[in-house]
């Protein structure tokens, strides 16, 4: 079979159990093929080998029973950097760059220290330091696993400018202040039915619920973030669509100025920010 016939075959398979059926074959069959999706719209007539389509359905398989695509491949672009990712992170998803684009345009550009909590693969605290190598990141995680996946992410793409800690949130972190911190925290309600459906069934848990109504991590950061904050520092965190008045209130409650939401490309709320006085 040649490309196009297989991809016609593969996204019919996949329709019903992904949202993006021929986008996952596609992804799916440049991996097996060590190519990239380019090559697939270049050349839809060459025929795969024997060995080549095993791997692929091989992959199919294991989408069809709805286990994420980054997660088969290993991988995920996230700012244009490609990351590898486990069943040990999160998936980057592209709404939380939008944190990114938002601490890149109100940080100054000089020599400052950033800390990222929660890093994960170190999606975040990745882009920052691409984009800026004059900055001096902070990156934590209590997950030895995921933060070994964000060090390994850092030495493939040549970033030197990230500090990974091991431990929960602030702990790991030295005694001195920030100018800016920044976070995607587990926001997603224990009770939440999004927890039993699509990709983030295979997702680890801690990484998407902090326990109870979802805003246990965001209160801890927004509450414990000001003795680490320089005057006029800045706290930024991802939040549900759902929690905007929420996260606006923790921010007031814990004394934050110029508190500020963004919205996500969707129009959804996601993002919250304030100064510390």
């Amino acid at each position: 079979m040649n490309i196009q016939q297989i991809l016609r075959q593969a996204s019919t398979q996949l329709t019903g159990v992904s949202d993006s059926p021929q986008l996952d074959a596609e992804i799916l069959l440049a991996h097996a093929l060590q190519k990239s999706r380019t090559f697939l719209f270049t050349w839809p007539q060459h025929e795969i080998d024997e060995t080549t389509q095993k791997q692929f359905e091989h992959y199919l398989a294991q989408r069809i029973t709805g286990k994420p695509v980054a997660y088969i491949t290993g991988e995920r672009e996230f700012w244009s950097l490609k990351l590898q990712v486990t069943t040990d992170t999160l998936i980057p998803r592209p709404e939380t760059e939008l944190l990114v684009e938002q601490a890149l345009r109100l940080l100054p550009g000089t020599e400052i220290r950033i800390a990222d909590l929660g890093t994960g693969s170190g999606a975040i605290a990745l882009a920052l330091a691409s984009e800026r190598p004059q900055w001096h990141i902070t990156a934590t995680d209590k997950s030895a696993a995921a933060l070994a996946i964000a060090r390994n992410n850092a030495l493939n793409l040549g970033i030197t400018n990230i500090e990974f800690l091991l431990g929960e949130w602030f702990k790991p972190l030295p005694q001195k202040q920030f100018h800016a911190i920044v976070s995607n925290p587990p926001y997603i309600a224990d009770d939440d039915a999004h927890l039993s459906q699509g990709d983030v069934r295979f997702e680890p848990v801690s990484a998407l619920t902090s326990g109870g109504d979802g805003l246990t991590a965001l209160r801890h950061i927004a509450h414990h973030a000001r003795p680490y904050l320089l005057a006029g520092g800045l706290l930024m965190v991802e939040h549900g669509y759902n929690q905007m008045q929420s996260v606006y209130k923790i921010f007031q409650d814990n004394g934050y100025t110029n508190i500020t939401m963004f919205t996500d490309l969707g129009g959804n709320p996601r993002l919250t920010l304030g100064y510390s006085p």
